[in-house]
């Protein structure tokens, strides 16, 4: 095996063992080896699942996600080994770094000068397709759950905020419509939906944390909110590009093996540290570490490493971002599906979310521009949207999940949903008016 083989082969190894010995440390100093074991099984089984998705066409997370579910509710069954994945806190850990890496790269493969290219037709686009579905999602909320505070009304209509840029992208690109000016305007428009539902996302959680604390809530507190969350991601867009470059030019210097990869996940979890400080969620700073990443910035650095950074970032995410799924779908209680009202919440949220969607088409002008596909290709909430079900329901107020079991059954059910209908959909959206199609 040649020596570049075996640093990748040893870059994976090392990473588990160093996250999982800190993770699964405790009681009484040692580890326990039960994580071992369960976690070799979360890993296969994800993938088993996960590859019998992507043959039927369907995208592996769904199958991790199902995964999930499945060895999560086997306490049904009077089994529960496996109540460590959603209850203990080495998978919680590896869950949240998993996230973390995920909402990163996601910053990495998003092009700041590509949105501003795609001009305000994208934006109109992504805003219509924000704030429509989190009204929708609130008015739905209050009507199945009226007893529920405005806060988790309000996180529940930021869930369906969210849009997949990865699925999306899935089918475009299969399609050969990527490069169409309706791919471009979708894709455009997932991209700036992901930044605005993360300000969203930041402005609930930091509505939610304040008021649990006993803070008194007026405007001018969630107008703070919401300009500390604005000025926190630009911010880190404008100093970050400068700030990023400074250090690679400083890691130059080093003449140690993986230098690149250590210094930009430094560099991530850097800054999600520092979204977490100022009280944002921390993938809010994760996302915003890989958006101001430009390769020029480590190019230098990138050029004496066998691999570029994505590469060497894969095996790691390849490990890590499984596990978030499978945490996400070991939360899910399917006894909370057993009541009618739950199933109803369910079906009327994915009611919404499709809608809601479907009014991005009403402001998608221009020529050679598909408006009914633009509508479709929103549609699926995908990763995005378990991300932001799932720190909901680790977001405690007053002692309790601000997404409590039942509906974060619901909202699972509604992610599901949505992200298994629009490849289809959209395929046949765009096949049906190939004029919208570049050659």
């Amino acid at each position: 095996m040649s020596e570049t083989k075996i640093t990748r082969a040893l870059t994976v190894p090392a990473a588990i063992a160093a996250v999982v010995l800190l993770a699964g440390a405790g009681g009484h100093g040692g580890i326990d080896v039960k994580v071992f074991g369960i976690l070799a099984l979360v890993l296969v089984g994800a993938k088993l699942v996960g590859d019998l998705f992507e043959r039927l066409g369907q995208p592996a997370v769904l199958g991790e996600l199902l995964a999930g579910i499945l060895v999560g509710n086997l306490t049904m069954f009077g089994i529960d080994t496996f109540t460590i994945i959603s209850e203990g806190p080495a998978f919680a850990l590896l869950a949240q770094i998993g996230v973390i890496l995920l909402l990163f790269e996601v910053g990495l493969e998003s092009d700041l000068m590509e949105m501003r290219r795609v001009g305000p037709v994208s934006l109109a686009v992504a805003v219509v397709g924000v704030i429509v579905p989190v009204l929708l999602g609130y008015g739905v909320h209050i009507l199945f759950v009226p007893q529920a505070t405005w806060h988790v009304h309000l996180f529940v209509g930021a869930i369906l905020a969210a849009t997949s840029v990865g699925i999306t992208a899935r089918v475009l690109r299969d399609l050969g419509a990527i490069s169409s000016p309706t791919g471009r305007v979708i894709l455009g428009a997932a991209v700036i939906d992901d930044v605005l539902g993360l300000v969203i996302l930041a402005v609930v959680v930091g509505i939610v944390t304040s008021a649990s604390t006993g803070e008194h809530m007026n405007a001018a507190s969630i107008v703070f909110i919401i300009v500390k969350a604005v000025v926190f991601l630009f911010g880190a867009i404008l100093l970050g590009r400068p700030v990023s470059r400074l250090v690679f030019k400083l890691a130059q210097k080093l003449q140690a093996r993986g230098v690149l990869l250590a210094v930009a996940l430094a560099f991530c979890f850097f800054v999600s540290w520092g979204a977490g400080a100022v009280g944002l969620a921390t993938i809010v700073g994760a996302f915003a570490a890989g958006l101001v990443l430009e390769e020029v910035s480590y190019r230098d650095l990138q050029d004496r490493e066998p691999h570029g950074l994505e590469t060497q970032l894969a095996p790691i995410s390849g490990f890590l971002v499984p596990v978030f799924f499978v945490v996400t779908g070991a939360k899910v209680k399917l006894d909370a599906m057993s009541s009618v009202s739950v199933l109803l919440l369910a079906l009327a949220l994915t009611a919404v979310a499709i809608i809601g969607k479907q009014a991005c088409s009403l402001v998608a002008f221009g020529r050679g521009v598909d408006r009914l596909s633009v509508g479709l290709g929103m549609i699926p909430r995908g990763e995005v949207g378990l991300i932001f079900a799932t720190v909901g329901a680790d977001l405690m107020f007053h002692g309790e999940p601000v997404i409590p079991p039942s509906t974060y059954a619901a909202t699972i059910v509604m992610v599901l949903i949505t992200t298994m209908v629009t490849p289809p959909i959209l395929a046949w959206s765009l096949k049906r008016k190939s004029s919208a199609v570049a050659p």
